[in-house]
């Protein structure tokens, strides 16, 4: 174990948005270990113009992460899925090791709960209510650090603020509505007296071009010509920020710029929606929304976006008309606001009508019970909140409680068998449950794969099941 005080290392060398959501736990980091030096090792695109607005860190890129293996350090939370970024994990000697990293053989291994209860989410995070900039610390930080973390609230609109920010672009297509939309959009805006400004960086300089030529009325198109600082500056003079999930929205977020949300595409806003409380996410009311990549030819949740409601909800934000949104009606979507639940972690609150169906919404029952059931398992709370979510799920679709207590002997009959095969499961073994059981099959399915099939790994799964189904066979 590395002595108190030895550096931490974080590798995040993902996209501008997974950095910006590295920065909570920086934070964190800073409390829980006052003094110890943190290095992030991260894109330097990224990190340098970023730097003015960072938690007090080093950045190294990549390729120069090597340097790192020569001392000791109390920890390293590699926080990418790069083969690079875990090869750089593996080589770094630490007493805590956390998050993908490459073992002595050249094997990739996840170390940390809730780091392989991440990997157990890709394309399986249908009921996953954990927030990514959560699940990059809570394997470090507890929750009760996180709770009592008072983030500032965004900045109120105000009558004499009219200008408002609409970034066009998104790191995939399917993440950002339509240029159609966004022309109506910017139309929309200016019939209401607001001065909308197209957003975008230098990849969205056609795209910003073909909005503003459709919009029909003349419009700042600053698509190309602003750098991460100069877009942070400039945020600080904007009433409110439209945008897909994107970089530059968490960028917004962090600075106190208020962001209306446009959450449509392969995008759960659960894991990737703004962070900070008080924002705004409207996003599709559609049984595949939050899903990990489109099924379907097309993603049709874009296509229900309405520039004049979308407009109005824009409107009342940037004036700071928030509490009038209570009964907006936007058929197929719904308004939820940032927030945090009874123990301090992210939560989504619904504003307007929806809030009054949201107590009895089978899918957010079955998800806040999930992520009830994982902070039991993994100790960072109690069994109270796994109880109130079972009692919850019991009054409101207690035909998917008993079938979800079915479906546990069913998984646990499979463990047992597949535990005396002492075989590897591969996809096949969580898509064959119910969607509703998945999130744990899945949890099983990646802590068998981490340990090529153990026994040990099988017995810590049927473990984790008894104590799942006790809590269902409780009176």
């Amino acid at each position: 174990m590395a002595a108190e005080g030895a550096p931490i290392a974080v590798i995040q060398t993902q996209r501008m948005g997974d950095l910006i959501l590295t920065y909570p736990l920086l934070l964190w980091l800073a409390r829980r270990c006052p003094g110890q030096p943190v290095t992030v090792v991260a894109e330097p695109g990224f990190a340098a113009p970023l730097a003015p607005v960072s938690p007090p860190a080093a950045y190294l890129p990549l390729s120069r992460g090597a340097a790192l293996a020569g001392r000791e350090h109390w920890a390293v939370i590699n926080l990418s899925i790069r083969p690079e970024a875990a090869a750089l994990a593996g080589r770094i000697p630490a007493g805590t090791r956390l998050g993908p990293f490459a073992d002595a053989a050249g094997a990739v291994r996840v170390a940390g709960d809730w780091q392989l209860y991440r990997a157990s989410v890709v394309h399986n995070n249908r009921h996953n209510r954990f927030h990514w900039a959560e699940l990059n610390a809570l394997d470090l930080i507890p929750v009760s650090e996180m709770a009592a973390t008072r983030w500032p609230a965004p900045r109120r609109g105000f009558p004499g603020r009219r200008r408002v920010g609409v970034f066009v672009g998104a790191s995939e297509r399917d993440k950002r509505p339509s240029r159609d939309f966004y022309a109506g959009l910017v139309r929309e805006l200016a019939r209401r007296g607001l001065v909308p400004v197209l957003l975008g960086g230098p990849a969205e300089v056609e795209l910003g071009a073909a909005v503003a030529g459709r919009a029909g009325i003349a419009v700042a198109n600053l698509c190309g010509r602003l750098g991460l600082k100069e877009l942070a500056v400039l945020g600080q003079e904007l009433a409110l920020l439209v945008t897909p999930d994107t970089g530059p929205m968490h960028l917004a977020a962090w600075t106190g710029l208020k962001t209306l949300n446009l959450s449509v595409g392969p995008v759960n806003a659960y894991e990737t929606g703004p962070y900070q409380p008080g924002h705004v996410v409207l996003r599709p009311r559609m049984s595949c929304r939050g899903c990990w990549g489109c099924t379907r030819g097309r993603p049709f949740c874009r296509q229900r976006l309405d520039p004049a409601r979308v407009a109005y909800v824009a409107a009342r934000l940037a004036r700071g008309e928030e509490e009038r949104l209570a009964g907006a009606v936007l058929p197929g979507y719904e308004l939820l606001e940032t927030g945090r639940d009874s123990l301090g972690l992210y939560a989504l609150r619904p504003l307007g009508p929806a809030g009054a169906r949201e107590a009895c919404d089978a899918r957010e029952a079955v998800g806040r019970l999930w992520r009830a059931v994982f902070g039991l398992l993994f100790g960072a709370f109690g069994d109270g909140p796994a109880r109130e979510a079972l009692e919850a799920l019991g009054r409101g679709q207690p035909r998917l409680l008993a079938a979800m207590g079915r479906h546990l002997a069913g998984l646990g009959a499979s463990l047992s068998r597949e535990a005396r095969r002492g075989s590897v499961p591969d996809v096949r073994f969580a898509a064959a449950f119910a969607p509703c059981l998945r999130p744990l099959a899945g949890f099983f399915e990646r802590v068998v794969q981490n340990a090529d099939g153990q026994r040990s790994a099988w017995l810590r799964c049927l473990e984790h099941l008894e104590r799942v189904a006790g809590l269902f066979s409780r009176p």
